[in-house]
């Protein structure tokens, strides 16, 4: 070893050189548009050099058991003959399930990083495990919600009731009591699972397996968010939430981890910021305090 070698200048340097290198990845991996910054990366790499949001509302991966091929129709062949099933080719997702170890961090880092809302989209069974992760990171639960799904697939093999809706867990991360547009309507949302919605020009777009109706997700931006606030979506899948917050008046945070999703969602958000206004909605109505309990 030299005479010359300084141990502190060495893990200095060394310090420096990382935190460089990080700099240098989290700038290839973002896209700024107009109001909305997305980020190319993994949640868990981007979510710790954030600083707080107004709300969080995502869709994150399902458990496993949702990512079963036998549970899934996209990409499918289905043919029937005399009402019974003769055929079916069903596709898996094609993205990693959620995890206890992913569920754990998403719920601490975003409780630290929300100011107002935490809004998760998540199969019945999975409603105590996010109440848990959210609470872990200082959120407090209020409700699970249901999205209603009238024209989800059936049942086909008629042994169980099929599964027509999903939930929606909803976790308080601000201040005092939780405060919403909504007032005292119920946490009942039905849209078509393919449907763009009335009003919305009848485009119907599917870019994504899990993608979300945009009237379903304008609804959520409008009655847990005010103009100008800055919503944080950590898997942003094909952008529909960006898309709302776009035709909205809301700021946003998107990160998808697939490159193919992602460019979906840059490409849907550069044309919500280029479409005139097809959004056909009253003027919202100043918040009132409400606890959903």
């Amino acid at each position: 070893m030299s005479d010359d070698y300084d141990p502190a200048k060495d893990s200095y340097d060394s310090f420096n050189l990382c935190i460089s290198s990080l700099r240098e990845r989290l700038e290839k991996s973002k896209v700024v548009i107009g109001d909305c910054t997305l980020y190319n990366e993994d949640c868990r790499f981007i979510l710790p050099t954030l600083q707080r949001v107004d709300h969080v509302i995502m869709d994150p991966p399902y458990e496993g058991e949702a990512h079963n091929p036998g549970r899934r129709l996209n990409g499918n062949t289905l043919e029937l003959k005399h009402t019974r099933v003769r055929e079916i080719h069903a596709a898996p997702l094609d993205f990693d399930a959620m995890t206890p170890d992913l569920r754990s961090f998403i719920g601490e880092e975003c409780g630290r990083l929300s100011s107002g809302w935490l809004l998760a989209f998540c199969q019945v069974e999975a409603v105590p495990l996010w109440r848990e992760a959210f609470a872990a990171g200082n959120a407090a639960y209020r409700r699970a919600m249901i999205w209603v799904k009238p024209d989800s697939s059936p049942q086909l093999s008629g042994d169980r009731p099929a599964q027509g809706y999903e939930t929606i867990v909803a976790s308080w991360a601000g201040r005092g009591a939780s405060i919403w547009n909504g007032g005292g309507r119920r946490g009942v949302f039905t849209f078509g699972k393919h449907d763009a919605g009335v009003g919305h020009g009848g485009v119907r777009v599917n870019a994504h397996p899990t993608q979300k109706p945009i009237a379903l997700m304008s609804d959520l931006v409008t009655l847990f968010s005010e103009q100008g606030n800055t919503i944080l979506d950590p898997f942003m899948g094909s952008g529909t939430t960006g898309v709302a917050c776009v035709k909205l008046g809301r700021k946003f945070i998107g990160i998808e981890r697939e490159q193919k999703y992602f460019d979906t969602a840059c490409r849907r958000i550069r044309e919500a910021y280029a479409q005139p206004d097809f959004f056909v909605s009253a003027p919202e109505k100043k918040p009132e305090q409400v606890n959903l309990f």
